[in-house]
């Protein structure tokens, strides 16, 4: 399969939205969050909420570009931007645990920066998420075969398998 990245030159000037859905809360979200040249306050705070640690309910203002990231793969997709969210924030303790227990997840995670998502699109294969991902060259690009989902953050540009 080949993709190609390639976006309007208006894609990041018109309204920008996302469709969410918790695999771990059952919530769903589906946020304008920008629209007339700025962000919607309102609608980021919907979206940090549904990002929250749904472990320990911490919410944390999560980093814009993963918001913009996400808007952009699916563009580049030509899909809606529907995904999955596997994990958003973390809040250290979280994340401490985790760490401890579970391979694959970093104790020092930008997830507790609010600079990390795990995701899927609704009806593109991760794989190909993974692929559109680090044409972008926007950060780090994890892919996780056996769970099915996408690491995306806003850090250094690299990547790795899990």
């Amino acid at each position: 399969m080949s993709l190609v990245v390639c976006l309007p030159a208006a894609a990041m000037a018109a309204e920008r939205r996302l469709d969410l859905i918790n695999t771990h809360t059952g919530e769903e979200l589906d946020a304008r969050y920008f629209a007339g040249g700025a962000y919607s306050p309102e609608q980021l705070g919907a979206l940090d909420w549904l990002l929250r640690d749904y472990r320990t309910s911490e919410v944390l203002a999560m980093d814009l570009r993963l918001f913009d990231l996400l808007h952009e793969l699916a563009l580049a997709a030509g899909r809606e931007p529907r995904y999955e969210i596997i994990s958003g924030y973390r809040s250290p303790a979280t994340n401490a645990v985790l760490a401890a227990t579970t391979d694959g997840v970093s104790s020092h995670s930008l997830h507790m920066e609010g600079r990390a998502i795990d995701v899927r699109m609704v009806g593109l294969p991760s794989i190909a998420l993974r692929d559109l991902a680090l044409a972008r060259q926007a950060g780090g690009v994890g892919y996780y075969p056996a769970s099915d989902f996408v690491h995306l953050d806003t850090g250094r540009v690299r990547t790795w398998s899990g």
